[in-house]
């Protein structure tokens, strides 16, 4: 099984592994600093090098229980060692947005106490979909000068493992509407900006709330009833 380097370490861009196996179009490695997609966060891209060869990594994704680093041409031979280099400026951007997510949900949640029903996200864009009833462009305006606020605090993200046992006794430890964690999962990790947000994830985050930089309510509108979308945007760093 693939070590996952991003769990522990987010701003790890450059990593040493062994070649476990060639598969159609592509490698599966001992372990990995490649986030390999999902919660709305694309995978990473970058590059692998053994010897004198570099392979273009296009796409990390899960298959059949293993992760598949997708390549652009030939393959490195089974066995070798390669340098993995993570494509960070995509990277850190995603970092950034799926912290300015964490964000806006926790503000939304304290505030107004609405579930998540959606979510998505790309570099420095990104939009989320909640059980809401109302949604106007005052309310918008107002979240922008709340998320702001937040990144202001230089509040602290920390990611943790705990126990399945000890994650079924948090209270709104998930956020979405329907409990997407699988039932089989006997440890979970989560994302805990200090004294704002605590959930359930599996991303790559930015350490500090301060380095997500200013947030952006580009746009709002209503998807239902009782289902509203805020977008975001980041201003360039």
């Amino acid at each position: 099984m693939t070590e996952l380097l991003f769990h522990d370490d987010s701003y790890l861009k450059e990593f040493e592994a062994t070649v476990e196996e060639l598969v159609e179009n592509g490698v599966v490695l001992d372990r990995t600093a490649f986030y390999i997609g999902g919660g709305g966060q694309p995978a990473d891209v970058g590059d692998l090098t053994s010897g004198d060869g570099t392979y273009r990594v296009h796409r990390v994704a899960r298959s059949s229980g293993k992760i598949i680093h997708q390549i652009e041409g030939p393959l490195p031979l089974a066995g070798s060692r390669v340098t993995g280099r993570v494509d960070w400026d995509l990277r850190y951007n995603l970092m950034r947005t799926h912290t300015a997510l964490h964000i806006l949900c926790g503000v939304v949640w304290r505030d107004y106490g609405a579930h998540v029903t959606g979510g998505d996200m790309k570099p420095g864009e990104a939009r989320m979909d909640f059980e809401l009833e109302k949604m106007t462009a005052q309310f918008a305006e107002e979240i922008e000068e709340k998320i702001n606020l937040e990144v202001a605090a230089a509040r602290d993200v920390v990611a943790a493992k705990v126990s399945r046992a000890e994650a079924d006794q948090i209270p709104d430890l998930i956020r979405t509407k329907i409990n997407l964690l699988p039932a089989g999962i006997t440890e979970v990790r989560t994302i805990n900006i200090t004294g704002l947000d605590l959930q359930a994830d599996g991303g790559t985050h930015v350490a500090n709330t301060s380095e997500v930089g200013v947030i952006k309510v580009v746009g709002h509108e209503s998807k239902g009833r009782i289902n509203k979308r805020l977008r975001i945007a980041l201003a360039e760093q």
